[in-house]
C-alpha cells in the first residue's frame, strides 16, 4: 500500500489525519479541564514525554532501515558493473571468435541492465528487461560451457566462468534488493504512534487551557516530510532519490560501441 502511494499524497493525509488527531485530543481535553488533579497532569506529562520518545525511536529506527536499503542498492549496481567488467577482462583469454561475441553479449547485457532500472514501476518494461537479461545469460553460459569442454582445466576458462556466476547472482541480487522495503507494518505503525502522541500533546494543551496550534502542525508536518522522505529512499526506482546508474553506464562505455 505504502509502496505505491504518491509522496505528496501521504504527506498530505499524514497532516490531515494529524490534524483530526489534534483537534479530537484538544476536545477531550478540554472537557476535563479544572477536573484534573496535579497527579494525574504530571502522570499524563510522563505518558506524553515516553509517547514522544517511541515515536523518535521509531522515526530513526524506520529512516535508518530506508537508507540502508538504499545503500545496499547502490552498492549493488557497482557490484554488478565490476562483475560486467571483469567478465569482459577474462573474455580476452578467449579465442576468436569467442572473444568478440563474449564482448558484443555483455554489451547488450549492460544496456540490458540499464533497461532494467530505466523500466521504473512499469510491469511489462520490468518484464521485458528480465527476460532479456536472462536470455543474454543464457548465451553467454552456453559459451562458457562450449569453452570448458573445449579446453577442460583451463584455468582461464575456469576464471571467464566464475565471472559469469557471480554477473548471474548479482542480477537477481538486485531484483531481490528491488523488492526489499520497510515492513508496511512498520510504516503503519509509525503513523499511528504519531497521531496518538500528537493528541496526547493537544489533550495535555487543553487541560491547561492552550492551544498553540501554530507550534503543533509545524511539528507534524515536520513528521510528515521525514515519513515521505522514507518512503521516497526506500522507492529508489519512482522517487526524487534515484539510485545513481553512473558506473553501469561507464562499463557500458568502456565495452565500446555496438558493431
Amino acid at each position: 500500500m505504502w509502496w505505491h502511494a504518491n509522496e505528496v499524497l501521504v504527506v498530505i493525509i499524514t497532516v490531515a489525519l494529524t490534524a483530526l488527531a489534534i483537534e479530537v485530543g484538544f476536545q477531550l481535553g478540554r472537557r476535563q479541564h479544572g477536573r484534573t488533579t496535579e497527579a494525574l497532569a504530571a502522570h499524563l506529562g510522563n505518558l506524553q514525554s515516553a509517547l514522544l520518545g517511541l515515536l523518535a525511536l521509531l522515526l530513526g529506527f524506520t529512516f535508518a532501515m530506508a537508507v540502508g536499503r538504499f545503500d545496499t542498492r547502490k552498492e549493488l549496481v557497482l557490484a554488478e558493473a565490476n562483475a560486467i567488467g571483469t567478465a569482459a577482462l577474462r573474455a580476452d583469454f578467449l579465442p576468436d571468435p569467442d572473444r568478440e561475441e563474449v564482448r558484443a553479449l555483455l554489451r547488450a547485457y549492460a544496456t540490458s541492465r540499464l533497461n532494467f532500472f530505466r523500466a521504473g514501476v512499469d510491469s511489462e518494461a520490468l518484464a521485458q528487461a528480465y527476460q532479456e537479461a536472462a536470455t543474454l545469460q543464457a548465451g553467454l553460459w552456453a559459451i562458457a560451457v562450449e569453452r570448458a569442454h573445449a579446453e577442460p582445466g583451463s584455468v582461464p576458462n575456469s576464471q571467464f566462468s566464475a565471472a559469469l556466476n557471480e554477473l548471474i547472482d548479482l542480477s537477481e541480487m538486485r531484483r531481490a534488493a528491488l523488492e526489499n522495503h520497510v515492513p508496511e507494518l512498520v510504516v503503519t505503525l509509525l503513523i499511528i504512534v504519531t497521531l496518538v502522541a500528537f493528541g496526547m500533546i493537544a489533550y495535555s494543551l487543553a487541560l491547561n487551557d492552550s492551544r498553540r496550534h501554530a507550534a503543533t502542525y509545524v511539528f507534524a508536518l515536520m513528521i510528515a516530510f521525514v515519513l515521505a522522505a522514507v518512503l521516497d529512499l526506500d522507492r529508489p526506482r519512482r522517487g526524487w532519490v534515484q539510485v545513481s546508474q553512473a558506473s553501469m553506464e561507464r562499463v557500458l562505455q568502456d565495452l565500446g560501441p555496438s558493431r
